[in-house]
């Protein structure tokens, strides 16, 4: 059965693409059928995937706003191993378009439900604030992957996102719950990191990954090569963290699906 998740925060700069990227290639690593999802109109994550934003043909935007139907809109990653539903500036305009439709909150997940057998895992990259776009994500999915800084403000924006994915379980979605927190630019050797990630343990608990990402140069040049990190440099240290959040991930959905089949 496919699991849909969205990597989401508010607060730019956590990571949210570099994660989107490289927890697809990871998992495409594993051997599991993956579609990525760039749902950011910086189109960031499909030209760190390979593929040219300026040059496709087809777009999230066509699903949105159904003028082509998810089928035609797919393309695949050569660097990653995955499939990939691609973003430009055109994304833009689906907000303005959806404004006035009925069900517009729901677009992205019906049209995900036409391909959801061909895949393990669906992963949605979400722009960086609550807008229409980002409840499409949520509508879709049935948890939320949250890369987040050890850093004090981060804990103020993980309080308001947490709320919005509550609203969305209680009026839509009511599969939808926090998958995980991952720490992100983690620096253990720092004091602040260590105080928020303890604060993080004792409200989410093991919702907080035990992975950890660390700055990683690897990981920060591999984009400008339209390449997740392990298809870059599989050595490095940033890669090494991805394959372990990959197979922290396989390893609670394989121990939640046998507890279902007792």
């Amino acid at each position: 059965m496919v699991r849909i998740l969205s990597i989401a925060n508010q607060k730019g700069g956590v990571g949210k693409t570099t994660t989107s990227i490289n927890l697809a290639a990871s998992l495409a690593a594993y051997k599991k059928r993956v579609l990525l999802v760039d749902l950011d109109p910086q189109g960031n994550t499909t030209m760190g995937s390979g593929i040219d934003k300026q040059t496709c043909e087809s777009s999230v935007y066509d699903v949105l706003t159904e003028k082509k139907s998810i089928e035609d809109c797919i393309v695949t990653s050569e660097t990653g191993k995955y499939h990939l539903l691609a973003a430009n500036a055109d994304l833009v305009a689906a907000e303005v378009e959806l404004i006035q439709e009925i069900g517009r909150e729901t677009r992205l997940r019906f049209a995900l439900e036409r391909v959801s057998d061909r895949y393990d895992y669906v992963i949605i990259d979400c722009p960086p604030s609550l807008n229409m776009l980002t409840v499409n994500a949520l509508v879709a999915s049935e948890g939320v992957l949250i890369p987040m800084q050890c850093e004090y403000y981060a804990l103020e924006g993980l309080s308001a996102l947490n709320n919005t994915i509550r609203q969305i379980a209680k009026l839509i979605n009511p599969k939808l719950k926090i998958e995980g927190i991952l720490r992100t630019m983690y620096d253990p050797r720092s004091g602040l990191t260590q105080a928020v990630s303890a604060q993080l343990r004792k409200y989410f608990g093991d919702k907080v990954y035990r992975v950890s990402i660390p700055r990683n140069v690897r990981l920060a040049e591999a984009p400008s090569h339209g390449k997740p990190a392990i298809a870059y440099d599989k050595n490095a240290k940033g890669s090494l963290a991805y394959l372990a959040l990959a197979g922290e991930i396989l390893r609670k959905h394989q121990i939640t699906n046998d507890d279902k089949g007792q």
